[in-house]
């Protein structure tokens, strides 16, 4: 099994669990009460119109906002609050509309940098402990070959990430959860600005790493098309707060979503 992969298994307990959770910014409301499950082992869609407050759950959920009420369970441990770093610690990874890659470093070089805690970050270590240094080094280069060859992306190792077209920036940024062992990925619109051909590539690798090696995915999009077709179960926010909440032929013929993200009558 490839050293990127994690647990397998297709269990349905609840993973993550957002409980009444609110978020003010003054007087705005942006995310009401809002409360669902995602069940691990599943590819969970988080749609809505532009303001219904999912990147803003995003972002609390992350811990790089903190909820002004409500809580946030992940594995049953309560994590609201906590700080991103040990939210990621937890195995919760995220990526972003807008690729946030090294431009200027290798694609490689952006996988390397991921794993937290390498001895070869200490100043001291490559002196004091250089054969562990080494083994490290040799195994997170053959993760991050894995990784690689697992995305389609070996041929572009040595180039600059900065160089790579929007959808294989977003693979790259799939590829950097990856090399942190996640249990959760958080996908904020992975379609965008991606063409056909790698969104279905995209889709494609999403369904594998769920279904074969077990990583639970929440993804904001806005392509009802690809919900559809690859997520199971839908949530539905509008104004901050849950409208719907189901499989996807449930959630398509939802008046309340046909209303408020489908722009069409009740």
């Amino acid at each position: 099994m490839p050293a990127f992969s994690l647990n397998t298994g297709t269990q349905t307990a609840p993973l993550l669990e957002l409980r009444q959770v609110v978020k003010d910014f003054g007087g705005l409301r942006a995310v009401d009460r809002c409360s669902f499950a995602v069940c691990q082992g599943t590819i969970t869609a988080l749609i809505g119109p532009n303001g219904a407050g999912k990147t803003t759950l995003f972002n609390l959920i992350t811990g790089f906002l903190k909820p002004d009420g409500g809580s946030i369970w992940f594995q049953g441990r309560r994590i609201d609050g906590q700080p991103s770093h040990k939210i990621v610690r937890l195995g919760i990874l995220r990526t972003f509309q807008v690729p946030r890659e090294l431009e200027a470093m290798t694609v490689l070089e952006n996988l390397l940098l991921v794993p937290a805690g390498q001895t070869g970050e200490r100043p001291w270590a490559v002196w004091l402990l250089p054969r562990r240094v080494a083994r490290e080094e040799q195994a997170l280069r053959r993760q991050a070959g894995q990784v690689l060859e697992f995305l389609g992306l070996v041929h572009l190792a040595d180039a600059p990430a900065g160089s790579l077209s929007t959808g294989q920036k977003k693979l790259l940024e799939l590829g950097r959860t990856l090399m942190a062992s996640p249990s959760l990925v958080l996908l904020d619109e992975p379609g965008a600005g991606v063409n056909p051909t790698l969104m279905n590539l995209l889709a494609g690798h999403i369904r594998s790493l769920c279904r074969e090696r077990g990583i639970t995915f929440l993804i904001i999009a806005h392509d009802m098309e690809l919900v559809m077709r690859l997520c199971d179960p839908i949530v539905v926010l509008d104004h901050g707060s849950v409208i719907a909440q189901g499989a996807p032929d449930e959630v398509r013929h939802n008046p309340e979503v046909v209303r408020a993200y489908l722009g069409g009558p009740v």
